[in-house]
């Protein structure tokens, strides 16, 4: 770990997954192994601690031996509420937030969003793939807690439209996409893992 900065990893796995039947999408399994454990390995060599952020189910989070902290309302406000629980609940100078279901993302991708907001001074670093943007791939300063507290307050969910208050910087993952495959369905599940067994 070679950041100067405080760092606290953020899990994000508050959905409903209503598209995967409503089953815990981090609870899910991958090649044998939750999906939740491949963000949580590559959190781990970037970052002090790490919290999941799950609404559902944390007596079977907790046996990954984290943090697990619900949001602030029962009525699944999506990943700013998410964010804004884990800011509440660390210290950290700077948040690495990922979603629980993208198991090909690895520590070096991520180490790339934080350094590139670490020189740049942003309030945010935020993940783009050349076409558009992952906006639950951030490195986020704690400054902004105020903020987002009015912002979902005020009634507003939108990630995007929240960013682009701020001095959020792009961090270009062209060269590699296919990090960002994310499983929201059993059947996009069954295709990543018939993906992996072709290799």
């Amino acid at each position: 770990m070679n950041n100067s900065a405080k760092i606290t990893g953020v899990i994000l796995a508050g959905g409903l997954a209503r598209r995967m039947n409503h089953q815990d999408k981090g609870l899910v399994c991958y090649r044998g192994r939750p999906l939740v454990s491949y963000a949580i390995a590559a959190l781990a060599p970037l970052v002090h601690e790490t919290i999941i952020n799950a609404n559902r189910h944390h007596e079977y989070y907790q046996q990954f031996g984290l943090r697990v902290v619900a949001d602030q309302t029962a009525s699944f406000d999506g990943p700013l509420a998410g964010i804004l629980t884990a800011m509440l609940n660390t210290d950290a100078e700077v948040l690495l937030v990922v979603p629980c279901d993208a198991p090909l993302m690895t520590s070096e991708h991520l180490q790339k969003l934080l350094t590139t907001r670490a020189a740049l001074n942003a309030d945010v670093a935020v993940a783009f793939d050349g076409e558009r943007l992952h906006p639950v791939f951030l490195a986020i300063h704690s400054r902004l807690q105020t903020s987002l507290q009015d912002y979902l307050a005020s009634g507003e969910r939108k990630v995007q439209t929240w960013l682009a208050q701020h001095h959020a910087v792009q961090v270009d993952f062209s060269a590699s996409p296919e990090i960002f495959t994310n499983v929201n369905t059993l059947t996009e599940l069954s295709l990543l893992e018939g993906r992996f067994d072709e290799r």
